[in-house]
């Protein structure tokens, strides 16, 4: 059973609904009645039924939520033009959002109790998904930093945590700084834990281990790393380390011998965007691994991204990791 299956396993009593906006995309629609049939989670799609239907025949069992027709639509308006009147938004220009935008539709859905998540990024960007989740949604409270992470499962692999692990963060931060680098781990250990159940192991990364290289983008790493000790002391963290320092026993050996985590880690804290982002679509085409993502963290609700190539499959892993985020 592999690690998707072991997770729609775990929720499939909760009844959690799932919000899917993208409903003019043949992925999204097939992805629900996957997820309809597989009976894990309850979905909800944002659009009009006809036009929906035309696109793909669903069971008419599947619940579809028309904006122009719902029945609370002035509550959600009048609640988004509270949370955005400081920015100079009309009650008009509110109405247009939440009619016309489903997943500013969606995300307001999620923000009053109507569903407890949402999935979209199939056919919009990153930054289009995760503007209204950080606009509505926002940060859990005592989180400063909201991030993101790839759930890795590579096979046949005997590293990480048999193969799994966590990449962040691939698809929020651009060149995050020392401090929101230690956020990120803290809460990537976090998710870890929650999702898989195992002792996360955390590596900084960088292309320097313990010194090896010198450079300003080694030094953010170390700073980075001095934090992240100094505010988490109950997670095992460590670096700088170069990736097979990190999570080949034989290269931690050698190059980090007394580190409790080299060779071991099943956490991979990327130093920039750049990096994570090649690293997992690397991982994902070379290695043939699942990659299931970017998946938000750190946010009040979960809100969560897809890559725009993913396929029905990746749609359904991605709503069952939203499901496991469920508080």
């Amino acid at each position: 059973m592999n690690i998707i299956d072991k997770m729609k396993k775990q929720v499939k009593d909760k009844h959690y609904k799932i919000i899917l906006p993208e409903t003019d995309d043949v992925r999204t629609l097939k992805a629900a009645e996957i997820v309809f049939n597989e009976k894990f989670a309850t979905i909800i799609l944002i659009g009009d039924k006809d036009k929906i239907n035309k696109l793909y025949k669903l069971d008419e069992n599947i619940e579809i939520i028309d904006p122009n027709t719902f029945d609370k639509i002035d509550e959600l308006i009048s609640e988004f033009y509270e949370l955005r009147k400081h920015k100079g938004i009309t009650i008009e220009q509110a109405r247009k959002i939440i009619t016309e935008d489903y997943l500013y539709f969606g995300n307001m859905l999620v923000k009053k109790g109507y569903a407890d998540g949402l999935v979209a990024g199939a056919v919009h960007s990153s930054a289009d998904v995760l503007r209204p989740a950080l606009q509505i949604i926002k940060t859990k409270e005592n989180i400063k930093t909201a991030s993101s992470f790839f759930l890795m499962d590579v096979p046949n692999c005997k590293y990480g945590d048999n193969g799994v692990f966590i990449y962040s963060d691939c698809g929020m931060n651009q060149n995050p700084t020392s401090e929101q680098l230690a956020d990120i781990a803290y809460t990537s250990a976090k998710t870890f834990e929650s999702l898989i159940g195992d002792k996360p192991i955390v590596a900084f990364l960088s292309h320097s281990t313990y010194g090896s290289s010198k450079h300003p983008d080694v030094d953010k790493v170390v700073e980075a790393v001095k934090i992240a000790k100094e505010k988490y002391p109950d997670i095992l963290l460590d670096g700088e380390l170069q990736l097979d320092a990190a999570i080949v026993p034989e290269v931690a050996s050698k190059k980090a011998p007394n580190s409790e985590v080299a060779g071991r880690a099943n956490v991979l804290i990327f130093p920039d965007l750049d990096a994570a982002n090649i690293a997992y679509k690397i991982t994902e085409r070379l290695a043939c691994a699942h990659a299931y993502g970017p998946i938000t963290q750190g946010l009040a609700k979960p809100i969560n991204d897809l890559s725009r190539g993913c396929n029905e499959y990746d749609i359904v892993g991605a709503i069952a990791i939203t499901c496991m985020q469920i508080k």
